[in-house]
Formats: structure tokens, C-alpha cells, sequence
């Protein structure tokens, strides 16, 4: 009989498109820090992240642009929507992407939220932007793939 692990671990939201337009160098799994209603809300999936961003700010990492719905079962004491989070890394860590931020035009994306052991975790990703001609050529390998794909489904199907 197979025990179960109590170790509770579900992707809850992905920034595909941070993959697309940046070339992710690095990436770092971070605790957030959330108030009352809006764990349930990011549980819940009511998360928006596609234009957010981190940033460095006298030591602490701070996620902007990241839009958490107010949960629609809370009361008035529910939280704002478009606040400033901060993110739980060491202090090492911190610096270590401080100046790669600061040397080599780096930016700090987050890529995805997903729990572990019931708490919400952050994966933020160190990259650099993409060039149009990096999409395009992005583009073209999903579509190669894709059609290999396909041609190989019809060979052994």
C-alpha cells in the first residue's frame, strides 16, 4: 500500500510569455509575502502576472505589477489588488542578482506560483530580453517540433 506524502505541491499560475520574450539565465525559488484574503485569492487563481517585474530595493526583493483579485468572500478588511509584495530569498542570493542586475542589464521576471507544503512560492527567473529575430526563430523551432511531432503520432498510430 502506497503512503501518501504530505508534501502538497500545485502549480497555480505560469508566465509562459516571460519565456518567449526573455532568454531565462537563472532561475530562484522565493517565498512571497501575502496578507489575510489574498493567499485564498492566489489559491483560488485569481492572479495576474504578465507585466510584473522584480526589483531590487535596499536589500529586499520586491514584486511590482502583480495584480491579486480581492477574494470576493472577504470583508472589508480585503487587500489591495496592485500592492508591492515582497519576496523571501537570503540575503546572498539577493546580492548575487543585485549585480548582474546592475552590471550586465539583466531584469528579474516572475515565472510561476506554485505551492509547497501549503504555502505559496514564487519562481523568478534571471533573464535577458529577446530580439525580434530570437522570437521569430522561437516561433519557428515550436512549429518544427510540433510538426515532428505530429508525423511521428501518424507513424505509430
Amino acid at each position: 500500500m502506497a503512503v501518501k506524502s504530505k508534501k502538497k505541491e500545485g502549480l497555480l499560475a505560469e508566465n509562459r510569455k516571460a519565456r518567449f520574450n526573455y532568454i531565462i539565465e537563472e532561475t530562484l525559488e522565493c517565498g512571497i509575502v501575502l496578507q489575510g484574503t489574498e493567499v485564498k485569492a492566489v489559491k483560488a487563481g485569481h492572479i495576474s502576472f504578465q507585466d510584473s517585474f522584480v526589483e531590487i530595493t535596499r536589500g529586499e526583493l520586491y514584486i511590482k505589477n502583480l495584480h491579486i483579485t480581492p477574494w470576493e468572500y472577504g470583508n472589508i478588511f480585503n487587500h489591495r489588488p496592485d500592492r508591492y509584495r515582497k519576496l523571501l530569498a537570503h540575503k546572498k542570493e539577493i546580492e548575487k542578482l543585485d549585480r548582474k542586475v546592475n552590471e550586465r542589464g539583466y531584469t528579474i521576471v516572475p515565472l510561476k506560483f506554485y505551492l509547497v507544503k501549503g504555502r505559496v512560492k514564487v519562481e523568478i527567473g534571471l533573464g535577458k530580453g529577446k530580439k525580434a529575430y530570437d522570437k521569430r526563430s522561437t516561433i519557428r523551432d515550436r512549429d518544427v517540433k510540433r510538426d515532428m511531432d505530429r508525423e511521428v503520432k501518424k507513424k505509430y498510430l
